[in-house]
């Protein structure tokens, strides 16, 4: 049985295994519709051929809720018909366990494609990868896999622990080179947070002080407790159920959509 430290290491090959090389560029130069300052607003599209996007979820700090955003972001993409890959990087494998519980009814989420002696791969046709990674993520490992996405979405809790964990973080992530160049963009979902109370004011200037957007405040609710048991996302639920929270997604959309 592998130690976890090997787990996350092999997780973490199979992922880099599986996009496409720094050397061939990114996968598929999507754009956004939004201004934001230059680190985190996306230059027009290049060329018209339809685009793979990939979007790497991370925090230095473990329970941020990184496999929350993963899996709804995954199932967000899956409801509109797209082909979606959910891919662990964390050690702990919770968007695999995840997977294990979603019902073959329900849109189509896919894992990383694996065949004897061949190196994962997204499943042929995948649209859309969405990388949950592990708590820690820094240095070398980091780098790697910025140079193989085009977005960075950071959850965030609105408490003084959380902001302290992630200030180097956050200093360290806008010195990469692949953000400094405008290859990948960056921003934050506030996570189990009243957008109308003192700590999520004081998250908004911490961030302002690092000079990156808030995209949107998710709610602290059991809906997304409840439905991640049964292999759910939030777009798995009715409308009339989650309208109010859908609403609080809109903007993440918006930032991650690939066309004007």
């Amino acid at each position: 049985m592998k130690t976890w430290r090997e787990q996350e290491a092999l997780n973490f090959r199979v992922a880099l295994a599986a996009l496409l090389p720094p050397s061939t560029g990114m996968l598929g130069e999507c754009v956004t519709m939004r201004e934001w300052p230059s680190h985190h607003r996306p230059t027009p599209a290049r060329r018209e051929e339809p685009c793979m996007q990939s979007i790497l979820i991370a925090n230095p700090k473990g329970g941020s809720g990184k496999s929350t955003l993963a899996t709804n972001l995954a199932g967000y993409y899956a409801t509109t018909g797209q082909q979606v890959m959910l891919g662990d990087v964390d050690k702990q494998q919770t968007a695999l366990h995840w997977l294990s519980r979603r019902a073959a009814s329900l849109p189509s989420i896919s894992g990383w494609e694996i065949h004897p002696d061949q190196p994962a791969r997204p499943p042929k046709g995948t649209q859309v990868i969405v990388l949950d990674s592990p708590a820690g993520l820094h240095g070398k490992k980091l780098s790697a896999l910025l140079a193989r996405v085009q977005r960075v979405l950071i959850p965030l809790q609105p408490s003084p622990f959380d902001m302290w964990a992630s200030e180097t973080f956050f200093h360290n992530l806008l010195q990469e080179k692949t953000i400094r160049k405008h290859k990948a963009f960056v921003a934050v979902v506030g996570m189990r947070v009243d957008p109308r109370t003192r700590s999520a004011r004081e998250l908004e200037q911490f961030l302002a002080y690092h000079d990156i957007p808030v995209l949107s405040w998710l709610r602290d609710t059991q809906l997304y407790v409840q439905a991640a048991a049964q292999g759910l996302t939030l777009f798995d639920l009715p409308t009339a159920r989650t309208q109010r929270d859908r609403d609080a997604w809109q903007p993440i959309i918006d930032w991650l959509s690939t066309s004007d």
